[in-house]
């Protein structure tokens, strides 16, 4: 496949697909997707304003329902699960303390996006607590996360203005570092649960 061939359907998949990749990236851990829509984004490829908005909706409804998760059958799987079983004494500490703190940045603490929701499910928190603060802190997440693909965007086509594709190329670099960085904690974490 030519270069441009492979530039064209990278930009059919990201206009046809994008806003879908948004919220299953938000759902999940998705700080790589929401960069790369951000920059998306700066291309013409996405609406910024969409990007956040579906990242808003997609990165609370995620922590909701891993907090309510965590109400319905959270001890069982900290039992289970090793990772879990690790973080929630720490956890639950630092709720003890800084609860209001803690639900507003634990989607942007690595390890702890998924597993934070569960096991604060599992404390005395309020649901229409976490669910207030949750909403807030996906719409800062959102936005900050997005805003900065988006002005990578605009850095990289002002520093690069004269290389034909860079944004394509940029692209795939976020992508690729977001891949190996989660790679990375993938194979990390499976060597400790192995040495365990």
């Amino acid at each position: 496949m030519s270069d441009t061939a492979l530039l064209v359907t990278i930009s059919h998949l990201i206009e046809a697909y994008g806003y879908l990749f948004v919220f299953a990236g938000a759902l999940l851990e998705g700080e790589t997707v929401l960069l790369a829509a951000g920059f998306a984004a700066h291309q013409g490829l996405l609406d910024l304003r969409l990007v956040i908005g579906i990242a808003f909706v997609g990165g609370t409804l995620g922590d909701q329902l891993a907090f309510l998760l965590g109400r319905w059958r959270g001890n069982e799987l900290i039992e289970r699960f090793p990772a879990l079983a690790r973080h929630a004494p720490q956890v639950h500490r630092l709720l003890e303390r800084f609860s209001v703190v803690l639900i507003l940045m634990i989607r942007f603490l690595y390890g702890l996006r998924i597993a934070g929701p569960v096991i604060m499910g599992t404390s005395r928190i309020p649901l229409v607590q976490f669910s207030i603060l949750n909403m807030i802190a996906a719409a800062i997440w959102a936005v900050l996360v997005s805003g900065a693909g988006y002005v990578f965007g605009a850095a990289t086509e002002s520093a690069f203005n004269h290389i034909e594709h860079v944004e394509i190329v940029a692209l795939l670099v976020i992508l690729s570092l977001g891949f190996a960085t989660w790679l990375w904690h993938y194979l990390r974490d499976r060597r400790r649960k192995n040495s365990e």
